[in-house]
């Protein structure tokens, strides 16, 4: 059960839940309160089963609970509050032969041991007294119902660490809200509970006792002993008359002397603090299911926005698109297209051979060229990337967890990256260098040639852009593309001249596949700002199972615990008989 339980709280401690979906700010509270409670009770009361009873004395603002540990101790071990909320340190009252189990870390190892009085709420205060039985602590907890948070959450987490509840309330009190709460999730845990109505006029105590007695009743606390203590004066140092707390004081010494009876009350306490981390562990892995789907959708968004740029640069990049304005300008100007063009029209076979002595651009003109492509490629795809980053910031500001993570990111998501034009550019001009290699290497034993000498390496790499920007599904666009598709024709029939029509369709899908994967490698950089804020989240797929699995387990040992102790009572009754 021990390696069980630090399974389950090593699953709990990695399940994130960072996101703001439905639900999610009570489960991380219930995590939080799960882990705590088996660091500091479950896991070192089931390593140190016979460590002593741990009695936690809490209840509302004015109950009287430090006065009544006190009074049951019969000295002045815990100061109680007059202002209120009161800031000090909890006190941990117990025998001095018993020091040893609480000056370590075995139970609420976050807060540090200290012997005397301090006002820090991090530490525990230690007393050692005699009046203490041995085999009994008690801890006198900070107000469930502080105004201060910090205060609350301590006495919430000291209860959670307790073998025993005794439940301080009055008069005026018991009614309240915030401690039936508490008193809820004890029945809920079957934890042990025991009430001490304090402050209490003695006419009015049959009354109130009777009425707190029915409500204990229906709240499933029925078995839980309740405790009456007289209002009346302190004596000098602060304490009640011995007598209006002499039940109180010989419960828990009963409990000390009664080995019996105190394994039975830790026993219970613990059973039902395991029960309930198994149960509730189920809650927390909905949660982390919950957390999983939504990164999921957010995921899907980011990806979606990003695979529509890829798409559309590919396509506008094939069909002609970028074969327009400047591109097409400096094109006509680099090989005189308005004459090229009408020749093409009637007399296609003969200019297969002559094409090349139409070229009548400069080298100059082909750098013109060469920078129109360039400028026309980069607002292409930067053009895709802003819009791809708008729709997945819309996307994600239409849930409220992914519009917390784009205000809580401040890394400007809804635009492109501040560096990413300066990507684009170098990654195009590498492309371009590429396409001139291709040629060059194609061309390699064509240099000496008329043809390849009358256009150069950078005259037919133009081409080779020119053509690519109209190849689509490895074919020449047709003649809808008007314009466009013939100055593509042109640039096919300058490179078959050189280099012959299987060759160039070679090049220019290798040409395009070396385009596309620059495309992808710059979008895919951009959609990654997206991911890495998912990643950076930790919530990861499986955690919900990996809880679940271990909470199963649990409940597999305590069920076959519980047979194995009704067997050996039936065996044991049926020897005695």
């Amino acid at each position: 059960m021990i390696t069980a339980l630090v399974r389950l709280r090593e699953a709990l401690q990695d399940t994130a839940l960072p996101l703001d979906v439905p639900d999610a700010e009570s489960r991380r509270a219930t995590r939080t309160e799960m882990v705590d409670q088996l660091e500091d009770y479950v896991l070192p009361r089931l390593i140190q089963i016979d460590a002593p009873l741990l009695a936690v004395v809490g209840g509302s603002t004015g109950a009287g609970k430090s006065t009544l540990v006190n009074s049951v101790v019969g000295a002045r071990v815990t100061e109680p509050g007059v202002l209120r909320p009161t800031t000090r340190s909890p006190v941990l009252v117990h025998n001095p032969a018993d020091a040893e189990w609480f000056q370590g870390a075995r139970i609420l190892p976050h807060l540090a041991r200290t012997t005397g009085a301090t006002d820090d709420a991090g530490s525990l205060h230690l007393v050692a007294h005699d009046a203490v039985p041995q085999g009994l602590a008690i801890l006198d907890a900070p107000d469930i119902d502080s105004i201060e948070e910090a205060n609350r959450t301590l006495a919430a987490e000291l209860l959670a660490a307790a073998d025993l509840w005794l439940f301080v309330t009055s008069a005026a009190r018991y009614a309240d809200q915030v401690p039936w709460g508490f008193l809820k999730a004890a029945a809920e845990r079957s934890t042990a509970v025991a009430i001490v109505l304090d402050r209490t006029a003695p006419e009015a105590v049959d009354e109130v006792a009777g009425h707190l007695a029915r409500m204990l009743t229906a709240r499933g606390l029925r078995d839980s002993p309740l405790f009456t203590v007289h209002e009346g004066g302190l004596d000098d140092a602060g304490l009640l008359p011995p007598d209006a707390v002499a039940e109180v004081r010989g419960w828990l010494h009963g409990l000390a002397a009664d080995t019996d009876a105190r394994a039975a009350v830790v026993k219970q306490t613990l059973d039902g603090a395991i029960r309930s981390l198994a149960r509730r562990s189920h809650d927390v892995a909905d949660a982390s299911t919950a957390q999983a789907a939504m990164v999921a959708r957010l995921r899907t968004a980011v990806d979606d926005a990003y695979d529509e740029a890829i798409t559309q640069v590919d396509k506008a990049s094939a069909d002609g698109t970028l074969l327009r304005g400047e591109v097409l300008a400096r094109w006509q100007e680099f090989v005189g297209t308005g004459e090229l063009l009408r020749s093409l029209e009637t007399k296609v076979g003969w200019l297969r051979d002559r094409v090349v002595g139409w070229v009548r651009g400069k080298p100059h003109q082909a750098e013109r060229v060469t920078v129109a492509v360039e400028s026309g490629l980069e607002s292409l795809i930067v053009e895709h990337a802003e819009s791809a980053a708008e729709r997945a910031e819309a996307s994600w500001r239409s849930t409220k967890a992914g519009q917390d993570l784009v205000e809580d990111s401040g890394a400007g998501l809804g635009r492109a990256s501040r560096g990413f034009r300066a990507e684009v550019e170098r990654a195009v001009r590498d492309w371009q260098h590429g396409v001139l290699t291709l040629v060059r290497e194609e061309g390699a034993d064509k240099r000496t040639t008329a043809r390849f000498l009358a256009l150069g390496v950078n005259g037919l790499g133009i081409a080779l852009m020119i053509v690519v920007f109209a190849h689509t599904a490895g074919a020449l666009v047709g003649a809808e593309a008007g314009v466009a598709a013939g100055s593509a024709v042109v640039g096919q029939k300058l490179l078959e001249a050189v280099f012959g029509d299987q060759a160039v369709r070679r090049l220019a899908e290798r040409a395009r596949e070396d385009l596309n994967t620059r495309v992808q490698e710059l979008i895919d950089g951009e959609r990654r700002r997206y991911l890495d804020v998912l990643d950076r989240l930790g919530v990861r797929d499986g955690h919900a199972d990996r809880i679940r699995a271990v909470a199963r387990e649990v409940d597999d040992l305590r069920f076959a615990a519980a047979e194995a102790a009704t067997s050996t009572h039936h065996h044991a009754g049926g020897a005695t008989t």
